[in-house]
């Protein structure tokens, strides 16, 4: 019996991330005769998803994290295990980040070299040097360009390769996320939140999610009416900044903190309002899962309107505006009664149960070709 065609995919963290959640999706409907998925990963502690990935028998393999004063140990860890390993597709999921994997990938002759962008321009910080003098050198070894949407293509790829480049969708189990009636008053109930406007958020609590942003328009909004709530799932650096801006805001009460959670699709049964003012993006999962369950998402001019599948239900508010004009454009939405919206999202492409089969493709086509 021919053994599966094992694909490594490159992370720097297997916790409930976009880009993660997304290639969890994938993982799970692959057809484990034909692919396996083994993960690199740049972090010592567990992530969310590794219990599961061993279950499904994929291998983990850990090195150190990718800083500029560590560099030449980080390289011999990557030639031992070349040295040990071999693999014909390497999937880069950190984008330029996986430079120094393309680069001795590309000299052992691995024919495929994947490297996939998950966002568009980012903000600038202490590591935007390192990131474009990587995305730059990696041209070289990369023969593969995968990305979530135009956008995190042109960004990471630039103008001419962009077009080359093969959309990977970010897509969901709709079925997950169907919206049911009772369900959403059991989740309302267990959430002790049945009588309030239920507003969530999923992301990390890092800089690009704008929570600071987020909980001073969340505060302000209570001004006018206190039978509100704000959920926020996910960890992140930022976590505890953000819990202070909430105490010292008094709206500590209004706003919970639920962690990592692995329930995102029935949490978003009990909410209304998926709140996303997000500095920039490529095309975020947690959002194709919001329009999913029937909720009306006010999201930031920094996310591509690509990732806008259903129009009615989503609206826009430039970054330039105050947390006081946010607050004015909310108060005069029209909301949609929440109903069952997965034909649409099925149609819009999004559905992972055609993706997964497109994706098998995918890999072949490129190992026959290379």
């Amino acid at each position: 019996m021919q053994k599966p065609i094992r694909i490594l995919q490159l992370f720097t963290i297997l916790n409930r991330g976009g880009a993660e959640t997304n290639v969890m999706n994938y993982y799970r409907k692959m057809d484990k005769s034909k692919f396996q998925f083994d993960f690199a990963v740049h972090r010592e502690e567990k992530g969310a998803y590794e219990d599961e990935i061993q279950a499904l028998g994929g291998k983990i393999f850990r090195f150190s994290n990718i800083h500029p004063l560590h560099l030449e140990n980080y390289k011999k860890q990557i030639v031992a295990f070349f040295d040990e390993n071999q693999y014909s597709i390497i999937h880069g999921q950190c984008s330029e980040l996986g430079y120094f994997f393309y680069k001795e990938a590309y000299k052992r002759g691995v024919p495929v070299i994947i490297a996939h962008g998950h966002n568009s321009k980012p903000k600038l910080d202490l590591k935007s040097p390192f990131r474009w003098f990587w995305k730059k050198r990696m041209m070289r070894y990369v023969n593969t360009y995968f990305s979530c949407g135009d956008e995190a293509s042109l960004w990471l790829f630039g103008e001419e390769k962009a077009k080359e480049a093969f959309t990977m969708t970010n897509a969901i189990d709709t079925e997950q996320f169907q919206y049911n009636e009772e369900k959403s008053f059991q989740i309302k109930k267990e959430l002790e939140s049945l009588d309030c406007k239920n507003f969530i958020h999923v992301g990390r609590f890092n800089i690009q999610k704008n929570h600071e942003f987020l909980i001073e328009v969340f505060a302000l909004h209570l001004q006018k009416n206190q039978n509100q709530k704000l959920f926020l799932v996910g960890e992140g650096e930022l976590k505890v900044k953000i819990q202070e801006q909430v105490r010292t805001l008094g709206v500590d009460e209004k706003v919970i903190f639920l962690g990592s959670r692995n329930d995102v699709n029935a949490l978003l049964q009990a909410m209304d309002v998926f709140l996303f003012p997000s500095l920039f993006e490529g095309l975020p999962v947690s959002l194709v899962e919001a329009q999913a369950a029937g909720l009306h998402c006010v999201i930031s001019d920094g996310i591509p309107k690509e990732a806008i599948l259903i129009s009615e239900n989503v609206s826009v508010i430039s970054l330039k505006e105050s947390a006081i004009q946010w607050v004015e454009k909310i108060n005069n939405l029209n909301f949609c009664p929440k109903k069952d919206v997965t034909p649409i999202i099925k149609a819009k492409g999004y559905d992972i149960e055609a993706n997964v089969r497109i994706l098998e493709a995918k890999y072949t086509e490129l190992l026959q070709r290379k």
